[in-house]
C-alpha cells in the first residue's frame, strides 16, 4: 500500500480511479494488486502521466512513448487490442500502474474520496459499472453485481 500512497501524492495529473482499488474504495469487498486509472485524452496529458512515470521510476511494458500511443491510440485499441498503457517498477514488478486508453475523464463523473489523508478521485459507481459491462471480464461481472447492492 506504500507504493499506492506514494503514489497519489506525487502524481500531478488529472486522473480518475477505476479498477480493482475503485470498486473497494466505494465498498464493495475486492482484491486487487494493479492501480487502474482513466486520464482525459488529450496529447499533453499522455506527456504529462509519462513524466510522472518516469519520475517514480516507473517503465512502460510496451517500448512506445506518450505521443505514440496518443497519435495511435485508436488504432492500437482496434487492431491490436490494447486498452491501457501500462507502467511497472523494475525494481518489483507488483507495482503496475494501467492507463485505461479506452476512457476520456472529461467524459466521467467521479468522486473525491479521502484515505487517510490522501484525497482520491474515484470513477462513479455508474460509471465503474459502465466500464466493467464493456469488459465483461468474470471478474468485471462479480464486481457489477457488488456495485450494483452498494446503489
Amino acid at each position: 500500500m506504500g507504493f499506492i500512497k506514494y503514489f497519489f501524492t506525487s502524481v500531478q495529473v488529472a486522473y480518475a480511479l477505476v479498477g480493482g482499488y475503485a470498486v473497494a474504495l466505494h465498498g464493495a469487498i475486492r482484491g486487487t494488486v494493479d492501480v487502474d486509472l482513466v486520464i482525459g485524452l488529450e496529447q499533453g496529458q499522455f506527456r504529462q502521466l509519462q513524466a510522472a512515470m518516469v519520475a517514480l521510476d516507473l517503465q512502460p511494458r510496451l517500448p512506445v512513448d506518450a505521443d505514440e500511443i496518443f497519435a495511435f491510440r485508436e488504432e492500437y485499441i482496434r487492431n491490436r487490442n490494447l486498452i491501457a498503457w501500462s507502467f511497472y517498477n523494475p525494481a518489483n514488478p507488483l507495482e503496475v500502474v494501467d492507463i485505461l486508453i479506452t476512457e476520456d475523464l472529461k467524459k466521467m463523473e467521479t468522486v473525491t474520496m479521502s484515505v487517510g489523508r490522501q484525497k482520491i478521485v474515484v470513477a462513479s459507481i455508474a460509471d465503474l459499472i459502465a466500464m466493467k459491462t464493456k469488459a465483461s471480464r468474470p471478474q468485471d461481472l462479480e464486481d457489477i453485481k457488488a456495485l450494483k447492492r452498494l446503489l
